[in-house]
C-alpha cells in the first residue's frame, strides 16, 4: 500500500466539476482582476474568521509583509523597530519582517509544543520591541489569551502568522485570524484551505489598516492612476478566489477528518523511540501537519520510505542557519536546532482512508 504524504489531485477531485463551471463563468464575464469573486471571498472568509475585514493578496508572504507595511504607513511602526518572532518558524515569517524594514528578534519555543509562550517573549522584549508575531505552527494555537494580555500590557501589536491554521479556534470559538490585531493567511495548494496556485489574505478588525493594505496591494492606489502609497502588485487572483469560495464551506468538515486521524495517531502509536506531539486541546487544532520527534529521524524516515509511506521534514534547516541569513549563522538556539534535527511529519489529510492510517500506525509500532 503506497501512502503519499499529500495527494492534492485526490483532495481537489470532488470539486472539479464546480471548478470547470467557475472557470467558464469567469471566461464568460471577462473580468479577471479584483472582481466579484474576490469581493465575495473576502466577505465570506472574514465572516468565517469572525473579523470585520479580509483583504485578498497574492500569497501568504505578501499578507504578512503588507501587515507590517500598513502599520508603518499608519505610523504605528517605524523602520528599525523590533518584532518578536519564533525561532523555529518557516523563514517566510522572518522575511516579511525584514522586507518591511523591521528587525526580527528570534524567540525559542516550548520544546514540547513547538510554540512560543508569553514568558519567553517577555525575556526577549526590549525598549525597541513594538510588535510580536505568533506563528500557529502545524495548525496549533499557542496560549493566545496569555500572549494577548501580555501584548496589551506592553502596548505591543499582536500579529498572527495563520498560514497553517485555517479554522483553528480557542475553546470560546474565537478563530485564528481574529486573535490579534491582524493575521496573514496562505492558501498555498497544500494548506487546509488550498487554492490551485498561490493565494493569500489578511484579516483584521482595524478599518484603517484594512484600507491601507487594500491600496498597498494595488500599486498603492484606491483610484486608478492615483497612487497614495509606494505600493506593490499583490492581488488575489479572481480565479483562485472563485476556487477558494467553492472549498471554504467544506473546511470545517476537512479539519474534523484531520482531527480524527490525529486522535488515532495520538492513542495508537506506541513506540518508545518516537515522541508524539503535545497539544493543549486537540479539539481546537486543525492538524495542518502531524509532527513527531525522534533522535533517529533520518533512519526512521528511510524505514518508512521502504514501507512506501511518504513523510516530509518541516523544516530541515532553522532560519538562523540559512545562507540567506548569514549574519545570524553564529547565533545559538538549542531548542530550535534540536527540533529541526528530530522532527518528522506523518501523512495526514482529509482523504486518508482508515486502512492507510492503520498501515502508518502498524509500521511505526514495528520500528525498532
Amino acid at each position: 500500500m503506497k501512502i503519499p504524504f499529500l495527494d492534492l489531485q485526490q483532495i481537489n477531485a470532488p470539486y472539479e466539476v464546480q471548478f470547470h463551471q467557475q472557470l467558464q463563468t469567469l471566461l464568460d464575464k471577462g473580468w479577471y482582476i479584483l472582481g466579484e469573486e474576490v469581493l465575495q471571498f473576502e466577505h465570506e472568509f472574514a465572516a468565517y474568521c469572525g473579523t470585520s475585514h479580509c483583504i485578498g493578496v497574492a500569497n501568504g508572504l505578501d499578507a504578512l509583509t503588507l501587515i507590517f507595511r500598513g502599520y508603518i504607513e499608519l505610523g504605528q511602526l517605524h523602520k528599525g523597530d523590533e518584532v518578536l518572532v519564533p525561532a523555529n518558524t518557516y523563514i517566510a515569517s522572518i522575511l516579511a519582517i525584514i522586507e518591511a524594514g523591521l528587525v526580527p528578534v528570534l524567540v525559542e519555543p516550548n520544546p514540547t509544543t513547538f510554540l512560543v509562550e508569553a514568558n519567553a517573549l517577555e525575556q526577549n522584549r526590549t525598549s525597541k520591541t513594538k510588535a510580536v508575531m505568533v506563528v500557529h505552527l502545524y495548525g496549533q494555537l499557542p496560549d493566545m489569551e496569555a500572549i494577548s494580555s501580555w501584548a496589551k500590557l506592553n502596548n505591543l501589536l499582536l500579529i498572527e502568522d495563520a498560514a497553517q491554521a485555517h479554522g483553528a479556534q480557542l475553546p470560546s470559538g474565537q478563530k485564528a485570524g481574529n486573535l490579534g490585531d491582524a493575521a496573514g493567511f496562505s492558501f498555498y495548494p497544500g494548506k487546509n484551505l488550498g487554492a490551485l496556485g498561490d493565494a493569500g489574505a489578511v484579516t483584521t478588525n482595524d478599518v484603517h489598516l484594512a484600507e491601507v493594505i487594500r491600496q498597498l496591494r494595488n500599486y498603492g492606489s484606491a483610484q486608478k492612476y492615483h497612487n497614495t502609497y509606494l505600493g506593490v502588485n499583490s492581488r488575489l487572483d479572481e480565479l483562485q478566489a472563485a476556487f477558494l469560495r467553492i472549498k471554504l464551506p467544506q473546511l470545517d468538515r476537512d479539519n474534523a477528518l484531520r482531527r480524527t486521524i490525529a486522535a488515532r495517531y495520538a492513542t495508537e502509536i506506541n513506540n518508545p523511540t518516537i515522541q508524539l506531539p503535545i497539544y493543549t486541546s486537540q479539539a481546537d487544532q486543525v492538524f495542518h501537519l502531524y509532527v513527531i520527534r525522534t533522535a533517529q529521524r533520518d533512519k526512521l524516515q528511510a524505514y518508512l520510505a521502504q514501507h512506501e509511506i511518504q513523510t516530509l521534514i518541516h523544516y530541515p534547516i532553522p532560519p538562523h542557519q540559512q545562507c540567506a541569513l548569514a549574519a545570524w549563522n553564529a547565533l545559538s538556539f538549542p531548542i530550535t536546532e534540536a527540533t529541526h534535527r528530530e522532527v518528522l511529519s506523518l501523512p495526514i489529510s482529509p482523504i486518508m482512508t482508515a486502512e492507510q492510517v492503520d498501515r502508518v500506525i502498524a509500521v511505526l509500532n514495528a520500528y525498532n
